[in-house]
């Protein structure tokens, strides 16, 4: 088991690695998919209608030509970066 250095106590990291093994044994496997599977049902299809319903197609629109900037200057910068 990891523990804090400076603590001795255990990491959030192995806390975390230790409760889903729990869930994992009292579920199984499957609950895993099965609740992934609702979050994406569920979660995704209302956040994106709220989305919609508050800010319009348009939004997406703009959203989108944002990271189409972004990655072109990624692009650009890792082109640049490689040349020198």
């Amino acid at each position: 088991m990891a523990r804090n250095p400076k603590s001795g106590d255990m990491t959030t990291r192995e806390a975390g690695r230790l409760g889903g093994e729990k869930v994992r044994d009292k579920y199984g496997v499957e609950f895993y998919s099965e609740i992934g599977q609702k979050g994406g049902e569920i979660g995704g299809r209302k956040g994106g209608n709220t989305t919609k319903e508050k800010y319009g197609p348009e939004f997406y629109s703009k959203i989108g030509k944002k990271g189409g900037q972004k990655v072109k200057e990624l692009i650009d910068a890792g082109k640049r970066a490689l040349e020198e």
